[in-house]
């Protein structure tokens, strides 16, 4: 994979594409949109540039980052979660749908300049399915230069090369380059549209292919309650069973090594009409009722799995 070259007008063009994905526009009537919003993940200002600590400690990273993102950090955990995979500075990362970048603004400094984030989006095929029209389907053709050359705006200093893919599209000189591939909050939309479209058939081929042997797939999703109807935790409501997330890497051709409670949040008990964006950051549902909206702040963001696997050595 090779760094992104970075032209004037290709960042000026991933700023406006990206200006019409703000967090602020993302509560849509329909859970169908409110999903799609939910998987293109949080913008956090994207014009806003950080700059990386000296050194590639991840602690220094994390304390230097806004404080809208430090927010964050009691739900998401990313110190403990990015250690309990076992990413490193100067690893190649593969950051599925890495949207408006809360993770990769803490990827980008801390792999450091021996590193590389690639963001691997879903298949344009997929964003259809979300209802997206004619000029935000053809602002997706170019998604792979326009993200890392947008992405490499957000931090100055020591900071990783950054470049992209869209799944289902993956070049063959990109096969066995990468360290590590992180699924965050990504697969419940693969999971959805499987049976009909194969989508999660192909990220986690992928997510093989791309891949050295030995490497790590990390794994964090909204988790199902254990007792929850197969037909609710479809990944249509957002959730995904922990056995089917195994069971669906297993049958990839990946170990299971370990799970981790670190993103874990007990009070998160969705009910056979909920869904995970009514909970904080999005609160679907909620944000003109302030008590509706108080009671899923106290819940908190949603209760996730953190798994960790291996693609295996030989």
């Amino acid at each position: 994979m090779k760094k992104a070259r970075i032209s004037l007008v290709a960042i000026v063009t991933a700023l406006i594409g990206l200006a019409g994905c703000d967090s602020s526009n993302q509560t849509e009537s329909s859970t169908q949109t409110t999903a799609a919003m939910d998987s293109m993940a949080e913008v956090t200002e994207p014009s806003q540039v950080s700059q990386a600590p000296s050194s590639s400690n991840l602690a220094d990273i994390l304390a230097a980052q806004p404080e809208a993102v430090i927010a964050r950090y009691a739900f998401r955990n990313p110190q403990q979660t990015l250690e309990f995979f076992g990413i490193q500075p100067g690893m190649t990362v593969v950051e599925a749908l890495p949207g408006g970048g809360w993770y990769s603004k803490l990827l980008i400094p801390y792999l450091g300049d021996e590193g590389e984030l690639v963001g691997a989006n879903y298949p344009t095929g997929m964003y259809k399915l979300f209802g997206y029209n004619e000029e935000r389907m053809a602002k997706l053709a170019t998604w792979s230069t326009d993200w890392p050359a947008t992405a490499q705006t957000w931090v100055e200093g020591n900071a990783a090369q950054v470049s992209g893919f869209v799944m289902g599209d993956l070049a063959d000189s990109e096969k066995g380059t990468a360290d590590a591939v992180l699924l965050i909050r990504a697969m419940h939309n693969l999971a959805r549209f499987e049976e009909e479209h194969g989508y999660m058939s192909q990220a986690l081929k992928d997510t093989f292919d791309v891949l050295k042997p030995g490497g790590i797939v990390g794994i964090v999703q909204h988790a199902a309650p254990s007792d929850a109807d197969d037909a609710w935790a479809n990944g249509s409501k957002g959730y995904l069973k922990q056995t089917f997330v195994i069971e669906q890497m297993q049958a990839a051709g990946f170990e299971y090594v370990a799970a981790s409670d670190v993103n874990a949040n007990p009070l998160d008990l969705p009910g056979a009409d909920d869904v995970v964006w009514r909970l904080p950051p999005t609160l679907s549902g909620s944000k003109d009722d302030e008590e509706q909206a108080a009671a899923m702040k106290a819940i908190g963001e949603s209760n996730r799995m953190t798994l960790k696997f291996v693609k295996p050595a030989i």
